[in-house]
């Protein structure tokens, strides 16, 4: 890898997300007769079962495998092998993956930690040395790459809960990727924005091997367009594969040997025995109480926690009386975004080698201790971590599945940045992961690179449960958005009344700046980006508070969801106006 600063890092792979378009100075949008005024559509209702994905077909697969016998968790897998190949641009094979399943005959929440860990074979001192002097880990090529878990994740929800066996599973992605399927319009736009800047990472030297991902991602030397056919018949070979051999086909046969080499072969330092030796975890979920609903997600090396702190932290303040999109409203949601984000930056790591204190992190005293430095009229000049030992001592794709059971699946999976490291090993069509981009360099630091250790991971799924049962499975993709998304739909719903499908069609705040978990420290106040739809005298007030605002920028992520009625298991569903994407009944 050629010698190259962080500036040139950064600008040639930044993967910033683009400006969304400007909206027209006077509203062109119809009227809707019932419902909010910003509804896109109705929720979607059914009594059997429901599949909400960023992709039609991806729902539409998962309903027929709901209808052909299957249960929940096959179904979501089957969703997710599907947009491993329609979805390009946002997870795939190469990936990572976290669950949250509501299994109803035990009637328990269940998490699953199928991340994957950094190359056993390279320390902290070797990655430095081949960083060339660069102060963070770049985001693409062989440096950021992890043992992709999203395969071994598929395969522990099934040996669990599944109901199918795995060749009837992945038949229809198999299918869809020998045959073809068009390419819908948002995927398109990424698609050719990400291949571009390959090739801005690829001149400066970023990336090793370029050659297999033309070949695999471009139809006649570009990215393939809105409604043109796609095939990858690469991918469709892998999935066969592990129809027929299980996950030891990926992690100890044919897929984890053809890695090896081609790791070898461009220097890389993943390994055979970094994948024989990987492993999924089943985790415990957390959960604080929200105004009487229990907001779930899992614990770190995720970042899920951060979402709960933040409701921790509003709990304490009347939300419905500060009222929907109002400025104070919004006000105390980014000031709790910024002191939790602090926190965030600080702790979560991968507790098999540093453990966050996550109780202290979710008591009452410590969030009373935090919502005190909230000023309700005036932003935080100054912000940073907090001290839960004192109180101790005293591009991602989201999905989600619900069956005739009450089993519901809230999936999450990703390879991160821009489609992953550039990198798709000789044959097997799908690129792999750069979340290893995510560790910090910074010594002392609980995310610093270790070999074996998991990085610091985004992508959160979230569920929510009413006096013990099942009330809502969703999930909000898209970065450090994440926590800030979730906490958004769980206030829209809970304390302003939205429907499912109106929680996510409501205009979002998005707060960047905040110290890093890699180590990058705090821009200031940050910024406040906004979407079109909040108003120009909240934007105004927001100012007067003393918040930094920036445009709508595109980076209010992806949402999906599926409620219950507790009384009659009625599903209601939604899928996000900003993708592709579908919720589909039956």
């Amino acid at each position: 890898m050629r010698i190259f600063a962080v500036v040139t890092l950064i600008s040639a792979m930044s993967f910033a997300l683009e400006t969304a378009a400007e909206p027209p100075a006077d509203p062109i949008a119809g009227d809707r007769i019932s419902g909010q005024f910003f509804e896109t559509r109705s929720p979607v209702v059914a009594q059997h079962g429901m599949a909400a994905t960023a992709h039609p077909l991806a729902s539409q697969i998962a309903i027929e495998i709901l209808k052909n016998g299957g249960n929940a968790v096959d179904a979501a897998i089957a969703a997710n092998a599907a947009l491993g190949l329609m979805e390009p641009v946002a997870n795939g094979l190469g990936g990572d993956l976290f669950a949250l399943i509501w299994d109803p005959k035990t009637q328990k929440l269940h998490g699953l930690n199928a991340s994957g860990r950094s190359p056993k074979g390279m320390d902290l001192a070797d990655l430095k040395k081949r960083l060339n002097g660069a102060d963070e880990i770049p985001p693409a090529g062989v440096l950021p790459v992890s043992v992709p878990g999203a395969a071994d994740g598929w395969f522990e929800m099934h040996k669990r809960f599944g109901q199918l066996p795995m060749s009837a599973i992945l038949a229809p992605a198999i299918s869809y990727a020998e045959d073809g399927f068009p390419v819908t319009e948002v995927i398109g736009y990424y698609w050719d924005i990400n291949m571009q800047r390959f090739d801005e990472a690829l001149s400066v030297g970023m990336i090793e091997e370029f050659d297999n991902a033309r070949a695999t991602y471009l139809v006649n030397g570009r990215a393939p367009r809105e409604g043109e056919v796609f095939k990858n018949p690469d991918l469709a070979n892998t999935y066969s594969l592990l129809a027929e051999k299980g996950r030891d086909g990926f992690y100890k046969g044919k897929i984890a040997k053809t890695i090896d080499a081609y790791m070898k072969r461009i220097g890389g330092p993943l390994r055979h025995d970094d994948f024989a030796s990987h492993t999924s975890e089943w985790v415990e979920p957390q959960s604080v109480n929200y105004r009487g609903y229990d907001v779930w997600e899992l614990p770190p090396n995720g970042q899920g926690i951060a979402a709960l702190q933040m409701l921790n932290l509003l709990e304490g303040f009347d939300m419905k009386g500060a009222g929907f999109m109002s400025a104070k409203s919004l006000h105390l949601q980014i000031e709790a975004k910024r002191l939790a984000f602090e926190d965030r930056a600080k702790f979560y790591a991968d507790p098999d080698f540093a453990a966050a204190p996550v109780k202290a992190l979710l008591s009452d005293d410590y969030a009373d201790q935090r919502r005190a430095l909230i000023n309700p009229n005036k932003a935080m000049v100054d912000v940073g971590p907090g001290d839960p030992a004192a109180i101790e001592d005293g591009d991602t794709t989201y999905l989600t599945v619900a069956d005739k059971d009450g089993m519901m699946v809230s999936l999450i999976q990703s390879n991160y940045r821009g489609m992953g490291s550039g990198l798709v090993p000789d044959g097997l069509g799908f690129m792999l992961q750069d979340r290893g981009q995510l560790f910090s360099l910074e010594e002392g630091h609980a995310n610093i690179y270790a070999p074996g250790k998991r990085p610091f991971h985004t992508i959160i799924p979230a569920f929510i449960t009413k006096d013990g049962k099942p009330w809502l499975s969703f999930g909000l993709m898209g970065g450090a958005m994440q926590p800030q998304g979730h906490v958004q739909i769980v206030l829209n719903m809970i304390d302003y009344g939205l429907n499912v499908q109106a929680a996510g069609d409501a205009a979002r705040w998005r707060h960047a700046g905040s110290t890093q978990p890699t180590g990058t420290a705090r821009q200031g106040m940050g910024m406040v980006h906004l979407e079109n739809g909040v108003p120009q005298d909240v934007r105004g007030a927001l100012k007067a508070m003393g918040h930094v605002l920036g445009p709508s920028d595109g980076g209010f992520g992806g949402y999906q969801a599926i409620l219950r009625d507790p009384e009659t298991g009625v599903y209601s569903a939604a899928s996000e106006m900003r993708k592709d994407g579908a919720a589909i009944g039956y």
